[in-house]
C-alpha cells in the first residue's frame, strides 16, 4: 500500500514537471515564438486598424457637419423653393400674379372709401407686397412644424422595418405611402430621386434643403454617416427618434412654463390702448388733444416710439430657443 501511494506520488510529480517544463520551453522554441510574435503582430495590427477607422469616422462626420455649415451660410432661400417649402403648388409667376391683383384690389378700395391717393397706395404696397409674404412664411413655418412632429414616427418606422429585415428603399416606400402630410410628399420626393439614380445620401441632403429644420439635418447627418462608414443604421435612427421625441417634450414644457410670461407681455402691451379707448369713451375732448395739437403729436410720436421699443424687449424676454 505504502508503495503504490509513493508510485502515485512519483507519477504526480512527474506529471506535474512536465507540465511545467512545456510552460517554460514551449514558447522559446523556434515555431512557438513564431507564432507568438505572429499573434501579437496581428493584434496590434487589429489595434491599429481600429484606431484608423475611428479616426477616419470622427474626420467623416466633421468633414459632414462642415459641408452642411457652408452650405448654409452660402445658401440663400429663393421664392420658388419658399414656395415648395409651404407646400404651395404654384409657381413664382403666378404667385406675382395674385400678389399684384391682390394690391391693386385693397389699393381701389382704400381709394374708394378714402378718397386719400397716398392712403390708398400704401394700402396696395401692404397688400401687394407684404401680406402675400407674411401668409407665405406663415404657410412655410406650420408646414415645417407638421414635419418636425411627424418625423420620429418615420424614423420608428425604419428602424422597425430593418430590424424586421426589410431593406431602406422599402422602409422609405412604407412612408411614403402611409404617413401623414408632409412627411409622405417629402419622402415621396426622396423616392423619386432615387428612382431617377440619385444615392441615398444625396436624397436625404435634398430633404434638408426642401425642409430646412434641425430635425431634417439630424437625420441626413446620420444617414450620410452610416453610407460612408458603415454602422448599426437602425440603432442610430433610433436613438435620434429618442433625441428628437426629448427635444420636443422640452419645448413643449418650456412654451408651458413661458406662458404666463407671454400672458402678461400682452397685458401690459394692450393698457395703453385700452386706457385710451376708456378716456375717449368718457372724456373725449380731453384726450382728442393728442391728435389736434402739435403738442399732441409729438407725445403720440415718442409714445409710439417707446410702446415699439417695450414691446421689442418684451418679445426677446420671453422668447426661447430650444
Amino acid at each position: 500500500m505504502i508503495a503504490i501511494d509513493s508510485t502515485l506520488g512519483a507519477g504526480l510529480l512527474v506529471v506535474c514537471a512536465v507540465c511545467i517544463a512545456s510552460a517554460v520551453v514551449v514558447p522559446l522554441l523556434p515555431g512557438e515564438a513564431r507564432a507568438a510574435k505572429r499573434q501579437q503582430a496581428l493584434v496590434g495590427q487589429r489595434r491599429v486598424v481600429e484606431r484608423v477607422q475611428a479616426v477616419s469616422r470622427r474626420e467623416q462626420v466633421a468633414k459632414s457637419l462642415k459641408e452642411i455649415e457652408d452650405k448654409e451660410k452660402k445658401s440663400r432661400i429663393s421664392l420658388e423653393m419658399r414656395l415648395t417649402q409651404a407646400g404651395l403648388a404654384i409657381g413664382t409667376r403666378q404667385f406675382y400674379v395674385f400678389s399684384a391683383i391682390a394690391g391693386a384690389v385693397v389699393g381701389a378700395f382704400g381709394f374708394l372709401f378714402g378718397g386719400d391717393p397716398l392712403i390708398a397706395l400704401g394700402m396696395a404696397f401692404a397688400a401687394g407686397f407684404g401680406l402675400p409674404r407674411w401668409v407665405l412664411s406663415y404657410l412655410r413655418k406650420r408646414r415645417m412644424a407638421r414635419f418636425i412632429l411627424e418625423l420620429p414616427n418615420a424614423m420608428d418606422v425604419i428602424v422597425r422595418g430593418i430590424r424586421s429585415g426589410l431593406p431602406v428603399g422599402d422602409c422609405l416606400r412604407i412612408i411614403a405611402r402611409e404617413a401623414q402630410e408632409p412627411v409622405k410628399s417629402e419622402f415621396k420626393a426622396m423616392i423619386e430621386a432615387q428612382a431617377l439614380g440619385i444615392s441615398l445620401t444625396e436624397a436625404v441632403a435634398r430633404l434638408y434643403e426642401r425642409m430646412p429644420v434641425s430635425e431634417a439635418n439630424f437625420f441626413a447627418i446620420v444617414v450620410g454617416i452610416q453610407q460612408k462608414s458603415g454602422g448599426n443604421l437602425s440603432e442610430a435612427l433610433g436613438n435620434l427618434s429618442k433625441v428628437l421625441r426629448d427635444r420636443r417634450k422640452m419645448a413643449e414644457k418650456v412654451k408651458a412654463m413661458s406662458m404666463e410670461a407671454k400672458a402678461s407681455a400682452a397685458i401690459i402691451a394692450s393698457l395703453p390702448f385700452v386706457v385710451a379707448s376708456l378716456a375717449y369713451l368718457t372724456s373725449p375732448d380731453y384726450i382728442s388733444l393728442l391728435w389736434t395739437t402739435s403738442i399732441g403729436h409729438v407725445a403720440l410720436v415718442g409714445s409710439a416710439l417707446w410702446m415699439i421699443l417695450g414691446v421689442v424687449v418684451m418679445s426677446r424676454m420671453i422668447r426661447f430657443d430650444i
